[in-house]
């Protein structure tokens, strides 16, 4: 299997998440010695304790870089100072750093920038098991410019946290018409994303087109009537 984590963080070794990592728990637990796993971290603070994490794992390949939804080239990465150690919500979007630590000093790096098609030929092929896309601020810009035609991916996880009603909207009518059903929360064990499977499933279509209209809270009343749900 293959397994892709675009935004890896810390992985399960930071402490404000209570060393806690949806995504990085299910790779533990679900891969094998012979499957692909890519983890994608365009913050340099985090690569040290993300090769910590996953130290036992000989079929891992990390890479520092951002994931855009169009060219290559070195980009900003933005982060604020108070937001330490591990960056939780660095990003590309410097606005999106400072409507979380408005007045904290925000800093930068210059990194490398590849498109997430870029991504998905060079290193992983057409056929993809399952993607976490967890990037702070470009998530729907990513996940839209994704050439489906192209590449088959079997599960997608999307944090929908920072996502407007438009784009969420915009999103699962999207996906929809890529032939993926929505299937409730995905890794995340605070529930902030959404799991996309590549599946007609007619019952979680039809109440799929209501996310955008509802608030967060009320999603489990919509995940409760769902069909082939996935955990």
């Amino acid at each position: 299997m293959i397994f892709i984590h675009l935004g890896a963080g810390a992985g399960d070794l930071d402490s404000r998440s209570n060393f806690r990592c949806g995504f990085t728990e299910f790779i533990k637990k679900n891969s094998q010695k012979d499957d692909k796993i890519i983890l994608v971290e365009a913050n340099p603070k985090n690569i040290d304790k993300l090769k910590n994490s996953y130290k036992k794992y000989n079929n891992v390949n990390i890479i520092n870089c951002i994931i855009s939804n169009d060219n290559i080239g070195v980009k900003k990465f933005f982060y604020a100072e108070d937001d330490g150690p591990h960056y939780q919500v660095a990003s590309t979007d410097i606005d999106h750093v400072k409507k979380y630590y408005p007045n904290s000093e925000i800093k930068f790096y210059e990194i490398q920038s590849i498109s997430i098609n870029h991504l998905l030929e060079s290193f992983l092929g057409n056929d993809i098991d399952y993607l976490s896309i967890d990037i702070e601020g470009l998530d729907y810009q990513v996940l839209m410019a994704i050439n489906f035609d192209k590449f088959n991916i079997h599960n997608i996880s999307i944090e929908y946290l920072h996502l407007s009603k438009f784009e969420k909207k915009n999103m699962i009518n999207h996906l929809i018409k890529k032939n993926y059903s929505y299937c409730g929360f995905g890794y995340d064990y605070n529930n902030y994303d959404y799991i996309f499977k590549k599946k007609k499933i007619f019952t979680n279509i039809i109440l799929s087109k209501l996310i955008w209209l509802i608030s967060t809270k009320h999603y489990k009343i919509i995940n409760y009537f769902l069909r082939d749900k996935i955990k």
